[in-house]
């Protein structure tokens, strides 16, 4: 999955948190969500402007940032 298709940054929006295309919902929610141990169906009963496609940029997006986190030397 490209997440870039569905996860954009925006400096006007949330003050630049990556969010979803289209809404004001940042990844970070959805994560905490995830983490929280909400459903994927519970989201999206909860925020029916999301789709599940959605979700897993999300979490594409969350492990990209987390592989290029762990790739820089010294941290």
């Amino acid at each position: 999955m490209d997440y870039r298709e569905r996860i954009v940054v925006d400096a006007e929006v949330r003050f630049g948190k990556p969010i979803v295309r289209g809404t004001r919902i940042t990844v970070g929610d959805v994560l905490s969500y995830l983490a929280s141990g909400m459903s994927e169906d519970e989201i999206l009963v909860d925020f029916p402007q999301l789709c599940r496609e959605d979700l897993r940029a999300c979490l594409a997006f969350a492990a990209e940032r987390e592989r290029r986190l762990a790739s820089i030397p010294g941290s």
